[in-house]
């Protein structure tokens, strides 16, 4: 008799343990994440889960993106800040950012036609861009010479 009720309460204590460690775990768990995690961060997480979307000319769906239509979508669809349609006009939002303090979920901008702002991407980290190029949405580093000629600036929309 006295053997069974040891046994109980032993297992009671480890469960009661158990179940104290994984809420403490799982608190700190969160409250790390969410203080690492800035808007930024999590419009540069959602651009890479559409990695390898097709590119589509005017195309602001899943289904196909130009840059600016990938910009957009991926700014509504992950923080709910509605931008502009066109790459000029994403330019004219925001605060302007040095190539320097760049920080995940910044807006690079570059002039592909020679003329005006006509490409925009989303700033990933290590001098890499997420965007909607003529192969469809792929990282791109912004030190390859192509990009680096065409770079116009960049736009802090959320911090």
């Amino acid at each position: 008799m006295e053997m069974g009720m040891s046994v109980r309460k032993t297992s009671w204590v480890v469960a009661v343990i158990t179940a104290l460690a994984l809420m403490f775990s799982s608190l700190f768990g969160l409250s790390a994440d969410a203080a690492a995690q800035t808007k930024g961060d999590q419009v540069a997480a959602y651009a890479q889960t559409l990695k390898g979307k097709p590119f589509k000319w005017g195309g602001t769906t899943t289904k196909g993106f130009d840059a600016s239509g990938f910009t957009q979508y991926v700014y509504a669809k992950s923080v709910k800040v509605n931008l502009p349609r066109t790459s000029a006009d994403q330019f004219k939002k925001g605060k302007d950012v040095k190539l320097k303090d760049l920080k995940p979920g910044d807006l690079v901008f570059y002039k592909t036609n020679g003329k005006s702002v006509s490409f925009v991407g989303i700033y990933v980290g290590k001098q890499q861009f997420i965007g909607a190029t003529s192969n469809g949405v792929r990282i791109q580093s912004m030190n390859l010479n192509y990009w680096k000629t065409k770079y116009v600036g960049a736009k802090r929309i959320v911090n």
